[in-house]
């Protein structure tokens, strides 16, 4: 199966289990009156949002480069990353105020343990579905497949705070602990900031890719050292390296021997591109830029 094909399942089977886990949560939470599973419901729903952009993101960053997009589509998938981060700090700002409220009202705890086995359940599903796409994402080096693993961590580890605040909230009702019941809603206020932090940094980062932003140093050395290797290349003056979605695109200068023919500096320079693009697989376009060497300007 080709890396889309499996980036694409994997996207269909996370809508799948959310929309199920939405209606799930969101149902008991409204029958027990709990605050932090409604909130993690509203998180979960946010999921299905997210992966709908990211299967638009997949689609159109497959599409090969035309002449209006030379470099191909590929930052698409970063585009749609940044969808992800924006609606997961809309619903984590929709969930502080809704659990903010509950505070000036009068608190009925939850009545069940019910809403304790819907969250439990939850929290297996997506650390599962987490594992899976963090891994995927990896492998096939997709950018909003990665974002969309985080988002069901988010999921899980907000789903992990509902519990605590809720079984908190079931012990005050039990021990006759009124104060313990608003735990509840702090849970969901907990959940509310983490989801935000989470959106932040997911778009915070697809945000550096969009604005060109190039690998560091270290990050490009193995590119450096390779292209050295190509006979006739006297230095490297720059080599700059840009994530394009899921693939690179490489802008190189080298400088090679003044007194050569222009047909022997562009042999060189095509054979720096060929070695680059072998090479390494998440290359998918080097630019060469040819200068007679000078010592000088070493």
């Amino acid at each position: 199966m080709s890396n889309f094909r499996q980036a694409i399942l994997a996207t269909w089977i996370g809508i799948a289990v959310n929309v199920f886990l939405t209606l799930l949560k969101g149902t008991v939470g409204f029958i027990t009156d709990s605050r932090a599973l409604m909130a993690d419901a509203a998180h979960s729903a946010s999921d299905i949002v997210s992966s709908i952009a990211v299967l638009a993101g997949l689609k159109i960053a497959q599409r090969p480069p035309d002449s209006e997009h030379p470099y191909g589509h590929g930052k698409a998938e970063n585009i749609a990353t940044i969808i992800v981060g924006l609606l997961l700090i809309i619903v984590g700002v929709e969930i502080a105020i809704s659990s903010i409220e509950v505070f000036w009202q009068d608190r009925q705890p939850p009545g069940s343990f019910l809403a304790l086995s819907v969250v439990l359940f939850s929290i297996v599903c997506k650390e599962l579905l987490y594992q899976y796409k963090i891994r995927l994402g990896k492998k096939i080096n997709s950018p909003s497949l990665v974002a969309e693993a985080w988002h069901h961590r988010s999921d899980a580890l907000s789903s992990l705070i509902a519990l605590i605040g809720i079984g908190l909230a079931l012990l005050g009702t039990y021990f006759g602990i009124s104060q313990l019941t608003y735990f509840d809603p702090i849970a969901g206020l907990i959940i509310s900031i983490f989801v935000i932090k989470t959106g932040i940094s997911l778009g915070y980062n697809a945000a550096q890719i969009m604005l060109e932003k190039v690998l560091s140093p270290e990050e490009t050395k193995p590119y450096l050292d390779s292209a050295l290797e190509v006979p006739g290349i006297k230095r490297i003056d720059t080599l700059h390296a840009r994530n394009h979605g899921s693939y690179l695109v490489i802008d190189i200068k080298i400088s090679v021997e003044p007194s050569i023919t222009v047909e022997e500096g562009h042999r060189i320079g095509k054979a720096t591109k060929h070695k680059l693009l072998e090479e390494f697989k998440e290359v998918n376009a080097v630019l060469v830029h040819v200068n007679p060497y000078s010592p000088e300007e070493e």
